[in-house]
Protein backbone atom coordinates (compact mmCIF):
# COMPACT_ATOMS: atom_id res chain seq x y z
CA UNK A 1 0.00 0.00 0.00
CA UNK A 2 1.94 2.99 -1.22
CA UNK A 3 -0.67 5.35 0.25
CA UNK A 4 0.38 4.49 3.81
CA UNK A 5 4.06 4.81 2.96
CA UNK A 6 3.54 8.23 1.43
CA UNK A 7 1.12 9.44 4.12
CA UNK A 8 -1.81 9.82 1.71
CA UNK A 9 -5.36 9.31 2.96
CA UNK A 10 -8.51 8.65 0.97
CA UNK A 11 -9.55 12.24 1.67
CA UNK A 12 -6.66 13.57 -0.44
CA UNK A 13 -8.45 12.58 -3.68
CA UNK A 14 -5.46 12.02 -5.93
CA UNK A 15 -5.55 10.03 -9.14
CA UNK A 16 -3.94 6.60 -9.54
CA UNK A 17 -1.49 8.09 -12.02
CA UNK A 18 -0.42 10.71 -9.49
CA UNK A 19 -0.02 7.98 -6.86
CA UNK A 20 2.18 5.97 -9.25
CA UNK A 21 4.30 9.07 -9.97
CA UNK A 22 4.78 9.81 -6.28
CA UNK A 23 5.64 6.17 -5.57
CA UNK A 24 8.14 6.11 -8.43
CA UNK A 25 9.77 9.28 -7.07
CA UNK A 26 9.92 7.86 -3.54
CA UNK A 27 11.34 4.40 -4.31
CA UNK A 28 12.87 4.85 -7.75
CA UNK A 29 12.56 2.52 -10.73
CA UNK A 30 11.23 -0.92 -9.87
CA UNK A 31 10.22 -4.15 -11.55
CA UNK A 32 6.56 -4.91 -12.28
CA UNK A 33 4.99 -7.58 -10.11
CA UNK A 34 4.24 -9.78 -13.13
CA UNK A 35 7.89 -9.62 -14.21
CA UNK A 36 9.03 -10.59 -10.71
CA UNK A 37 6.62 -13.55 -10.61
CA UNK A 38 7.69 -14.70 -14.07
CA UNK A 39 11.40 -14.52 -13.18
CA UNK A 40 10.93 -16.38 -9.90
CA UNK A 41 8.78 -19.11 -11.46
CA UNK A 42 11.35 -19.68 -14.21
CA UNK A 43 14.19 -19.83 -11.68
CA UNK A 44 12.23 -22.28 -9.52
CA UNK A 45 11.38 -24.46 -12.52
CA UNK A 46 15.07 -24.73 -13.42
CA UNK A 47 16.00 -25.48 -9.81
CA UNK A 48 13.42 -28.25 -9.49
CA UNK A 49 14.26 -29.69 -12.92
CA UNK A 50 17.90 -30.15 -11.91
CA UNK A 51 16.92 -31.89 -8.68
CA UNK A 52 15.80 -35.42 -7.93
CA UNK A 53 13.38 -34.73 -5.09
CA UNK A 54 9.71 -35.22 -4.66
CA UNK A 55 9.02 -31.73 -6.05
CA UNK A 56 10.36 -32.82 -9.45
CA UNK A 57 8.17 -35.92 -9.43
CA UNK A 58 5.14 -33.82 -8.59
CA UNK A 59 5.95 -31.13 -11.17
CA UNK A 60 6.69 -33.48 -14.05
CA UNK A 61 4.65 -36.51 -13.03
CA UNK A 62 1.04 -37.35 -13.59
CA UNK A 63 -1.71 -38.30 -11.20
CA UNK A 64 -3.97 -41.26 -11.86
CA UNK A 65 -7.56 -40.53 -12.70
CA UNK A 66 -9.33 -37.98 -14.82
CA UNK A 67 -9.73 -34.28 -14.55
CA UNK A 68 -12.95 -32.42 -13.96
CA UNK A 69 -15.19 -31.19 -16.71
CA UNK A 70 -14.82 -27.73 -18.15
CA UNK A 71 -11.84 -25.58 -18.90
CA UNK A 72 -8.72 -26.97 -17.28
CA UNK A 73 -6.76 -24.87 -14.83
CA UNK A 74 -3.34 -23.71 -15.93
CA UNK A 75 -0.46 -25.66 -14.46
CA UNK A 76 2.93 -24.22 -13.64
CA UNK A 77 4.51 -25.99 -16.58
CA UNK A 78 1.94 -24.52 -18.98
CA UNK A 79 3.62 -21.12 -18.51
CA UNK A 80 7.12 -22.36 -19.41
CA UNK A 81 6.55 -22.85 -23.17
CA UNK A 82 4.49 -19.65 -23.30
CA UNK A 83 7.24 -17.55 -21.70
CA UNK A 84 10.29 -19.18 -23.29
CA UNK A 85 8.88 -19.81 -26.77
CA UNK A 86 10.23 -23.38 -26.59
CA UNK A 87 8.39 -26.67 -26.38
CA UNK A 88 8.35 -28.08 -22.86
CA UNK A 89 10.86 -30.87 -23.61
CA UNK A 90 13.42 -28.43 -25.02
CA UNK A 91 12.91 -26.05 -22.11
CA UNK A 92 13.40 -28.92 -19.65
CA UNK A 93 16.66 -29.96 -21.33
CA UNK A 94 17.88 -26.37 -21.25
CA UNK A 95 16.90 -26.06 -17.56
CA UNK A 96 19.16 -29.02 -16.79
CA UNK A 97 22.13 -26.89 -17.90
CA UNK A 98 22.26 -24.26 -15.17
CA UNK A 99 24.26 -21.53 -16.93
CA UNK A 100 22.17 -21.66 -20.11
CA UNK A 101 18.96 -21.55 -18.07
CA UNK A 102 20.21 -18.57 -16.04
CA UNK A 103 21.03 -16.68 -19.23
CA UNK A 104 17.59 -17.44 -20.64
CA UNK A 105 15.82 -16.33 -17.45
CA UNK A 106 17.85 -13.12 -17.31
CA UNK A 107 17.03 -12.35 -20.94
CA UNK A 108 13.31 -13.07 -20.50
CA UNK A 109 12.95 -11.21 -17.20
CA UNK A 110 13.75 -7.76 -18.48
CA UNK A 111 10.87 -5.55 -17.44
CA UNK A 112 9.21 -3.75 -20.33
CA UNK A 113 9.59 0.01 -20.12
CA UNK A 114 6.38 1.88 -19.42
CA UNK A 115 5.57 4.80 -21.60
CA UNK A 116 5.37 8.01 -19.65
CA UNK A 117 2.50 10.32 -20.46
CA UNK A 118 3.33 13.98 -20.68
CA UNK A 119 0.70 16.60 -20.22
CA UNK A 120 1.11 20.00 -21.63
Amino acid sequence: MPQKLLGITYRDHISNEELRNRTRQAIGPHEDLSTTVKRRKLKWYGHVTRSSWLAKTILQGTVQGGRRRGRQKKRCEDNIPEWTGMILGAATRKAERREEWRELVARLSVAPQRSTKTTG
